[in-house]
């Protein structure tokens, strides 16, 4: 097929998968409604669809898992992709030129190559995976797997064309989500809740205000504890990256993400790794939080699709600093700070900058 019909092809799929999508209420609906679309135009035989935290790229709510059970494989599948040495980890494919790719032809038809393949997907009778990161500009807001099973073609170029053409048209929507459909006051909400994992990763302690974090998570795959509780796998990926930042295998962005409850809060969960006696690998210490609302407003400014220095300039008026200020803290004009300011209002959809602060500081509640 030459490049040219590749293309055209790839249009005409890409309006067929997103025809509706603008009227669908919420990230879940859009990842359903999406994968049901595009197995049309694309075989397959199971997937996993996820939004990610855009600053770090860890995997948050919701998450989607279709003709994979309850789930029950995602921690072992996350380990692999954090943990060990695998082709076509999506941290690589964030930054890659084209967002999406094929295992089977990135390998040259030796999936084996990746470890992922070798310890989980050859042995539950994949046969391939497409998998893509959904971003706009550098900031990935989701990601998808789509999965073959033995006797399946590989995935070939223009299926990987075509879904690497939907990685923009579908974070744009995902990121839409993350916006607040409301300003208000955030009902009262526990301290730092703690979960404490020993260095394989079982949790072994949890206190009470973690307790009641985890019981305003939506539903989504999770793993069961000695504790008594199933650890969603956003929290447990969480924990994961920790212990891949102490080997030394990725540092980009830190072992944090930023979840939202059923009831429309937004928590932080962090993780790191503690140190045993003699240097030896200690504790995960893994910490859940409501936001800060500094941190609230960094994650609602890019899901309106503020620029880099339109992002600058609003935190420095969510501290209270005149034009003039932000002009000789950004080392430019006032009436450059006043034409970035126009920009940000409009697409923050207010009108003042008292407007902006509440918009961006209001706890939230539209589900994700």
């Amino acid at each position: 097929m030459s490049d040219a019909r590749r293309h055209t092809e790839a249009l005409s799929g890409h309006a067929k998968v997103l025809s509706g999508a603008d009227r669908v209420t919420d990230t879940r609906e859009l990842f359903s409604r999406t994968s049901a679309k595009l197995r049309r135009l694309i075989p397959f035989d199971s997937a996993v669809w996820a939004a990610t935290d855009p600053e770090t790229g860890l995997i948050t709510a919701p998450m989607l898992v279709e003709n994979l059970g309850s789930g029950e494989g995602c921690a072992a599948y996350w380990e692999s992709e954090l943990l060990e040495e695998n082709v076509l980890p999506f941290r690589d494919l964030a930054r890659a030129a084209v967002p999406a790719a094929g295992l089977r032809a990135a390998t040259g038809d030796l999936p084996a190559r990746s470890a992922r393949f070798r310890r989980l997907l050859g042995s539950q009778g994949v046969d391939d995976e497409l998998r893509a990161v959904l971003r706009v500009g550098d900031r990935p807001w989701g990601v998808v797997s789509l999965f073959r099973m033995r006797g399946g073609a590989p995935f070939g170029p223009a299926e990987i064309t075509l879904l690497a053409g939907l990685s923009g048209p579908l974070a744009s929507r995902v990121r839409r989500f993350a916006r607040p459909s409301a300003s208000g006051h955030g009902t009262d909400a526990p301290a730092p809740g703690l979960v404490l994992l020993d260095p394989s990763g079982e949790p072994t302690s949890i206190n009470d205000e973690a307790r009641q974090h985890l019981a305003q998570l939506p539903e989504g795959p999770s793993i069961p504890s000695r504790l008594g509780l199933r650890l969603p796998i956003w929290v447990v990926a969480t924990a994961l990256q920790a212990r891949a930042i102490a080997r030394g295998r990725d540092r980009a962005g830190g072992a944090r993400t930023r979840i939202r409850t059923v009831d429309g809060r937004w928590l932080a969960c962090h993780a790191s790794c503690l140190s045993g006696p003699a240097g030896q690998p200690g504790p995960v210490a893994l910490v859940i939080e409501p936001a800060a609302a500094t941190d609230r407003a960094v994650l609602i400014a890019e899901a309106y699709g503020l620029t880099p220095r339109e992002l600058e300039i609003t935190q420095l008026i969510t501290r209270g600093l005149p034009t003039t200020e932000i002009a000789a803290t950004l080392f430019i004009s006032p009436h450059t700070v006043r034409d970035h300011l126009k920009a940000v209002f409009v697409k923050a959809e207010v009108s003042s900058r008292g407007g902006l602060v509440a918009r961006l500081f209001g706890e939230h509640y539209r589900p994700v």
